[in-house]
């Protein structure tokens, strides 16, 4: 008698049949461009087809969330992904928009059933951002669009 393993669920790689919006804030614009350019390349090299993938800008982190829950409500989307840069200063005012705009992205795809892809730098200084924006640390956009396509590929199996 043979014995079966348990299920296994995992989403790959492959952009062909994906449609995903990218939402990027336009604050600290020199990084968060190179997070945008870099999420639609890898989606190009994924096989993404550029009529399934929307790009909105927003002028914050803050607003990140409520755009991602809006286009995730349209139903033409199985990933959102939330792009932008936050560095540190020399106020609390950093640490309430990090909070604000993790919590909110994460709420989105808690809510939606969408996922939500958190690329939103969070570092202390200008340096630690350019490195994570593809320097020395790779590119939080090329890994957030993976991640997004990953998810994408294991909810339709879900379904």
């Amino acid at each position: 008698m043979t014995q079966q393993g348990p299920e296994n669920l995992e989403g790959e790689l492959v952009a062909t049949d994906a449609k995903v919006a990218i939402v990027t804030a336009r604050f600290n614009e020199f990084i968060t461009d190179r997070l945008t350019v870099a999420a639609i390349n890898t989606w190009e090299r994924l096989g993404g087809k550029a009529e399934n993938l929307t790009s909105a800008h927003v002028p914050g982190a803050v607003e990140l969330a409520v755009t991602a829950k809006k286009l995730a409500e349209t139903g033409k989307y199985e990933a959102v992904i939330c792009l932008g840069c936050v560095i540190r200063g020399e106020t609390d005012h950093y640490d309430h928009v990090v909070d604000q705009s993790a919590i909110g992205i994460r709420e989105v795809g808690v809510q939606t059933g969408v996922p939500c892809i958190f690329g939103v730098l969070t570092c202390d200084t200008l340096e630690q951002a350019i490195d994570r924006a593809g320097t020395k640390m790779g590119n939080a956009g090329r890994s957030a669009m993976m991640t997004a396509v990953e998810m994408a590929n294991l909810l339709k199996k879900i379904k």
